[in-house]
Formats: C-alpha cells, sequence, structure tokens
C-alpha cells in the first residue's frame, strides 16, 4: 500500500516535468504544421478523475498508483493583435523564435526530466528514456517517450509520453504507473485512441 504523500508527489512530478521541457524549448507557429483545437482519448473505466486538473487516477487508489495525465501547452501565437499591438511588436524588433519542438532530442527530454525529477525527489532517481519514436497521429508530428526511474527505496516507475504538436498547440498525453502496477494492456488501448482534431 502507498502512501498520500508518494501518490501526490507521484502526480506532481510529471505535470512539472512536462512544463519544464516546454518552458525550455522556443515555440511558435510555423506554417508546415496545421492548426488543431483539441486532444482527445478514450479514458479507461478503471480510472476516474482526480484531484488535479487533466489527472485520472486508478480506481483503486492506493492499491494501485497509476495516473493518466492530460495538458496542453498553446503558444499564443494564434492571438488577433489589435493595430497599436502590430506596431509595438515591429518596433520592438523582437527576434524571430523558431519553432525547435520537432528537434527535441531524446538527449534533451532525458537531462529535462532528470533534472526535474531529481530536484522533486532530493537524490538522482536515474530517469532514463528506453525508447524514443517520431509519430503521426491524424496528420500531426510527435513523438512517444516510454522511460522509467527508481527512487531510493520506491517501486520502479515506468512512464510513456505522448507529445503530439499542431501550429498553436502542443498536447500532451502521458501514462504512468509502478512496477506491480497491471494496467499496461490499459493503457495502450487507451493510447490507441489518441485523435488531434
Amino acid at each position: 500500500m502507498r502512501g498520500v504523500s508518494f501518490y501526490r508527489r507521484f502526480l506532481t512530478i510529471v505535470l512539472v516535468a512536462v512544463s519544464l521541457l516546454w518552458t525550455g524549448l522556443s515555440v511558435q507557429a510555423t506554417d508546415d504544421l496545421k492548426t488543431a483545437v483539441q486532444c482527445s482519448f478514450v479514458v479507461p473505466k478503471e480510472f476516474v478523475p482526480g484531484s488535479e486538473r487533466g489527472t485520472f487516477n486508478n480506481a483503486n487508489h492506493p492499491m494501485e498508483s497509476s495516473t493518466i495525465s492530460y495538458s496542453y501547452y498553446d503558444n499564443g501565437k494564434d492571438k488577433v493583435l489589435t493595430n497599436r499591438e502590430k506596431i509595438d511588436l515591429e518596433k520592438s524588433k523582437e527576434p524571430l523564435l523558431l519553432d525547435e519542438s520537432l528537434n527535441l532530442s531524446k538527449e534533451e527530454y532525458q537531462k529535462t526530466l532528470s533534472e526535474a525529477y531529481s530536484k522533486a525527489y532530493g537524490i538522482d532517481v536515474g530517469y532514463k528514456v528506453s525508447s524514443f519514436n517520431k509519430i503521426t497521429i491524424d496528420g500531426y508530428p510527435g513523438f512517444r517517450i516510454d522511460g522509467d526511474y527508481q527512487a531510493s527505496g520506491e517501486e520502479r516507475i515506468y512512464q510513456t509520453t505522448y507529445l503530439i504538436f499542431s501550429k498553436y498547440r502542443t498536447f500532451t498525453v502521458t501514462y504512468q504507473r509502478a512496477e506491480d502496477d497491471d494496467c499496461q494492456d490499459l493503457f495502450e488501448a487507451s493510447a490507441e485512441t489518441i485523435h488531434v482534431r
């Protein structure tokens, strides 16, 4: 049986790590990507909404600590500017940022999440990416990333993250489970239902 503190940390780290990853990337709309407004997927009936927005917890908590989390990052570049805002932007001579999202590397992702987990636990938990693959869902490019880590005295944690990119929004769906949680088949079935529109 896992304690509440473990469970809360388990959920918080996923959200913080993904936020840190996107904070470090330069993101701007690019003409090569299609516009999308939503990402949807089927949450297995064994999971119920959690206290954190976009998080679903195993209904058998605390015996099962597996979670599914969903978030999106909006780069704000589809905002309609007023004429004054357009003039101010031109006068500022801000350098044009390039969208580097699709150039994300396994090493960069692993380094970012490893640092986030180490900070959250106060020790190096040995976060490693076991697979890092480019994917396409409904014509939108992205990555499927499998990784794992283990804090001292705790079970090994397995995580599969889907990052999907559109012109203005990046969608993230993360499936996370402890070593003894029996839900990998449920996760794979749910991932098959991910759609972007």
